[in-house]
């Protein structure tokens, strides 16, 4: 599996992911900051959320490790948390801020 191929994937995984808050993916809300592929098959995401007190900051973060595992060839997965920079309503993409009623 080549790079492109597997990040294509994560991207699937992490729109498995939703807030319990909001009806909207963890990718498409911008919560996914950087994904990077690492040879061989090691997957990093560098994410946030919503807010630094989100009640769900501890389970988001580990359940998006593990529909990145579940993808079939994964060697590693490494999901780090940041809050730099804060996440705003801005990194929403257009079909999120569709379905939240912002457009």
């Amino acid at each position: 599996m080549d790079d492109n191929d597997l990040k294509e994937q994560v991207v699937q995984a992490l729109k498995s992911v939703y807030d319990p808050e909001i009806p909207v993916d963890i990718y498409e809300l911008g919560l996914i900051y950087d994904i990077k592929i690492y040879p061989v098959n090691n997957v990093y995401v560098q994410m946030t959320l919503t807010s630094p007190s989100c009640p769900s900051a501890g389970t988001i973060p580990s359940e998006a490790e593990q529909r990145i595992r579940e993808i079939e060839g994964v060697n590693d997965v490494q999901v780090e948390l940041t809050f730099d920079p804060p996440y705003s309503q801005d990194m929403m993409s257009e079909v999120a801020k569709l379905e939240l009623g912002f457009m």
